[in-house]
């Protein structure tokens, strides 16, 4: 494959941690949240502007509904439905969590509609146990646990079969891939996809209509893709060190879109990296997949 990515918009947003970047094809906007200042981004990238939303609590992970001003949140403790246009929650699940388990982070919808989203552990040292587990939300509601003992849960998203699931856990360095059930939701034959070279960690990841898996690398301040095999086949730098999520949007799927963060940055840094937290619009020549809305029924929560 070639391998052409030109720069073509910054979003000055300055996130703390911006996350969870996604395009809605519905209203051509890119969507994202900057998790730790408890705030939602709609940005309508042709007419270059930018709407922020508060939430209730941090906003680790959200996807899209059928229902107007709607998205499924997992908000730091838990699942709702939130309505962005008048801040009305309805809490779904708010699991009991695991001595060490935080909060919800990293989460995207499969294609049959359920909402997957993953926890991490409170003290991020690489000696402490992990506790932090992968959730899903189906589309009846119910809510599972398919994976354990993970730090930073991070990197979801599917092959276009639906056939294979990819999962990464930023502390260790490592992307799994599973074998997936589309009818059913479970996983199967977990095994390690690949090890991120030394110096990045795996954030969050897109998978492109070829099969590849786009990696934002925390600290090393690039997008990797992996070809089905593993293989790197691409290596995109970024404007600043810490890269957190990468995406598909335009109107023909060609645009990668960036989220990035400024926390834990010394002033030094932040001097030398005036880009840490701002999002980053690069036109390629990769075509991405849609992204998926939460199929399960969503409730009205309009006046």
């Amino acid at each position: 494959m070639s391998r052409n990515f030109q720069q073509i918009d910054e979003v000055s947003a300055a996130n703390t941690l911006g996350e969870g970047v996604q395009w809605c094809s519905e209203d051509q906007t890119i969507w994202w949240t900057d998790i730790l200042e408890c705030k939602l981004y709609r940005y309508c990238w042709q007419a270059k502007n930018l709407e922020v939303i508060s939430t209730p609590e941090p906003l680790g992970s959200f996807v899209f509904t059928d229902e107007p001003g709607v998205i499924v949140a997992a908000f730091a403790t838990g699942f709702a439905f939130f309505n962005w246009k008048d801040g009305r929650v309805q809490w779904l699940h708010q699991p009991a969590f695991l001595p060490g388990e935080d909060r919800f982070n990293y989460g995207r919808a499969d294609r049959q509609g359920r909402f997957w989203s993953g926890t991490i552990i409170a003290n991020l040292a690489p000696s402490t146990l992990a506790t932090g587990r992968l959730f899903c939300l189906d589309t009846d509601q119910s809510l599972s646990v398919h994976e354990q003992a993970i730090a930073i849960s991070n990197g979801i998203g599917w092959s276009p079969d639906s056939e294979t699931m990819y999962f990464a856990d930023s502390l260790k360095g490592d992307i799994y891939q599973y074998g997936f059930d589309p009818q059913t939701g479970t996983l199967s034959d977990r095994e390690l996809f690949v090890r991120v070279p030394r110096g990045g960690g795996p954030d969050g990841a897109a998978v492109d209509a070829r099969g590849n898996v786009w990696s934002a690398q925390w600290a090393a301040g690039k997008i990797l893709a992996f070809d089905p095999t593993g293989e790197i086949i691409a290596d995109v730098p970024v404007p600043t060190s810490q890269p957190t999520c990468v995406a598909f949007g335009g109107p023909d799927l060609n645009l990668m879109i960036v989220t990035s963060a400024r926390d834990g940055l010394t002033t030094e840094q932040l001097d030398h990296q005036p880009s840490a937290g701002n999002v980053f619009i690069f036109e390629t020549d990769v075509q991405g997949l849609p992204e998926e809305i939460y199929k399960g029924r969503a409730p009205s929560t309009r006046a």
